[in-house]
């Protein structure tokens, strides 16, 4: 079960985005996530008739980590660990500090 799934409220703990929050928008594999504003780089693209898309110097987000960031919890305004916890046949996301459970909008 992943700890962080799309959809989540995240707060990035290291690299130059340090202290950004976001939502994850994609989870690439087991390891690397998307996040809406965060990691973003200038690509350089070719122009391409076939598809219309014109030329030109586009802004991309890029996967990062998932050890870099953690979930962002509201009620306490600071990242929080993700537990799970087990009640009766499923099994629920909740935070570490409070075991409230992960409410996902």
């Amino acid at each position: 079960m992943n700890k962080i799934r799309k959809g989540d409220e995240i707060i990035v703990l290291a690299g130059r985005d340090k202290g950004k929050r976001g939502k994850v928008t994609l989870r690439k594999d087991d390891d690397h996530v998307i996040v809406e504003g965060i990691n973003m780089v200038k690509k350089h693209t070719k122009p391409n008739p076939l598809k219309g898309s014109t030329g030109g110097i586009v802004e991309k987000s890029m996967p990062i980590h998932q050890s870099n960031v953690a979930i962002y919890n509201v009620a306490t305004g600071k990242a929080d660990r993700v537990g799970i916890k087990v009640d009766g046949d499923r099994r629920v996301r909740v935070f570490k500090s409070s075991g409230d459970e992960i409410k996902v909008a």
